[in-house]
């Protein structure tokens, strides 16, 4: 049977007119309603088994790609590179009619935008979408994703992974491109220990997500394979990705009985706010005191001193992706490649004093 507007609003507890302002994005609508409304429409298959029907199969010139946060340029770089393969001609011909429009979806790591993002993206009968950044690991979200990725892809949406390891028992995305978060951060590590460093504050990022776990685990091997477990905990310190994080967790490890050496943080922009507090507590860099981050954004070169960071392709990864996207280039075998990591020593991280 047809499901209806009608049959959304029921189901939604809301006026069919609420329902198409929702749908149409043409008046305000509460949050919660509007929530609401998406949830009906996704539980009912209204965009799939709806007027449009006959258009199920068919797929729009509509492009999106998911972030957790434009402003972090771990994000905006993968999505800038990705959105210029996404413009151009999917064919490769130079002929015009195969570009596509590609929307950044901003979700601010909320689970509900992701998916509500997702849903509205389906309703658009986008042509592919580019999820991008690490997993929460939540086994009721990772299901609700699977079955959201899974009614796109049926519909006849490509979904390329880009930074982010693949969802478990689900064949729904067409490619997943993950760093090598754990090898990275366990040569990171190993460097450290080679320079003679042997307490090193961790600064991670928030626990619920795979590059915060995959990173975390990376370094702690490295430190296991050293002799030195046993202080994990008392060494980590888990926050957001921001500088206000790096600050305020270097603090709390300078702070601590026993010094630390040396600080890794989860990001470069954790490391900016580790420097930062470094040297409030009248410490140097690297004399005192080395701090390396992770990724190897734009202006990890021109800090002073140079930080010492790992490497990840974001920019090629991103285009890769939306190469993908696009069908320019052919998934890997098996859907899934893992993208590696370079070690890059600059002049934050140096052997510890004495």
């Amino acid at each position: 049977m047809t499901v209806t507007l009608a049959d959304v609003a029921a189901r939604a507890r809301v006026s069919p007119a609420t329902v198409s302002r929702v749908l149409n994005g043409n008046y305000p609508v509460a949050t919660s309603t509007r929530d609401r409304v998406l949830r009906a429409v996704d539980e009912l298959d209204y965009v799939l088994n709806g007027p449009a029907s006959s258009l199920a199969a068919a797929t729009s010139d509509l492009v999106g790609i998911l972030v957790n946060d434009i402003a972090d340029p771990f994000f905006g770089i993968m999505a800038g590179a990705a959105q210029s393969e996404i413009g151009g001609p999917g064919d490769g011909s130079g002929r015009a009619g195969g570009e596509k429009l590609a929307v950044v979806c901003n979700t601010g790591g909320s689970p509900e935008r992701e998916l509500t993002y997702l849903t509205l993206l389906q309703r658009q009968r986008a042509a592919a979408v580019v999820v991008t950044g690490g997993a929460l690991e939540d086994p009721d979200h990772q299901a609700a994703m699977a079955a959201k990725l899974a009614k796109l892809a049926d519909a006849g949406t490509r979904i390329v992974f880009c930074g982010r390891p693949p969802l478990p028992d689900s064949d729904a995305v067409a490619a997943s491109l993950a760093f090598d978060n754990r090898g990275g951060a366990r040569r990171l590590t190993e460097h450290l220990l080679e320079l003679g460093h042997r307490r090193i504050g961790y600064v991670a990022g928030p626990l619920e997500r795979t590059t915060t776990r995959h990173r975390l685990e990376g370094h702690r091997e490295a430190m296991r394979a050293a002799g030195l477990s046993g202080d994990e905990e008392s060494l980590t310190v888990h926050g957001p990705y921001d500088r206000s994080s790096g600050y305020d967790a270097t603090c709390e490890l300078l702070s601590r009985e026993g010094t630390v050496t040396a600080v890794l943080a989860a990001n470069d922009t954790v490391a900016l706010g580790a420097c930062a507090a470094v040297r409030d507590h009248g410490l140097r860099i690297p004399e005192d005191v080395s701090v390396a981050g992770f990724d190897d954004l734009p202006f990890s070169v021109d800090a002073v001193p140079a930080l010492t960071t790992v490497r990840l392709p974001l920019a090629e990864a991103g285009a890769r992706a939306g190469r993908l996207a696009m069908g320019k280039e052919k998934p890997p075998a098996g859907g899934i490649t893992t993208i590696e990591a370079e070690l890059m020593v600059r002049g934050s991280t140096a052997a510890p004093r004495g």
